[in-house]
């Protein structure tokens, strides 16, 4: 089966250029928009797979993708991640805690302390050390 030609729009390859030029990008981007520059210059798949360290099959992809979406696809769709557990309220409880007298026989707060006493003030059903060493780096 022949393979058909790929072609950029003179608008979207003028971008791309000024794009590599500027060179203020991440790597994935640079990547993309290299392949998509070296496929509209009549480069081989396998070629430019070579070329960029990825495979035939993501180089293919790419050209798949600026068919459809044009050059949204140098950019990651956003991913759903892992939900927030830990609301606003229950950081601000979490950051009182910290900044509250330690429990007898404790000279200080540490991490697992924080982290069971929250837990024991139903302040959330779980935390562990790290999540509460993270909410307080933040305010920090």
């Amino acid at each position: 089966m022949p393979r058909l030609p790929f072609q950029l729009s003179s608008t979207d390859h003028t971008y791309l250029d000024a794009l590599l030029r500027k060179g203020q990008m991440g790597v994935k981007q640079f990547k993309r928009a290299t392949g998509l520059l070296e496929l509209a210059r009549g480069k081989s798949i396998t070629s430019i797979a070579e070329t960029l360290g990825v495979s035939r099959t993501t180089v293919s992809t790419w050209a798949k993708r600026y068919r459809q979406e044009g050059l949204q696809m140098l950019h990651d769709k956003p991913r759903s991640g892992r939900p927030i557990e830990i609301d606003g309220t229950q950081r601000a409880k979490l950051t009182a805690l910290a900044c509250s007298e330690p429990p007898e026989g404790h000279s200080h707060w540490n991490l697992r302390l924080l982290a069971d006493k929250a837990v024991e003030l139903q302040y959330c059903d779980h935390i562990c050390h790290t999540q509460v060493a993270q909410i307080l780096k933040k305010i920090s």
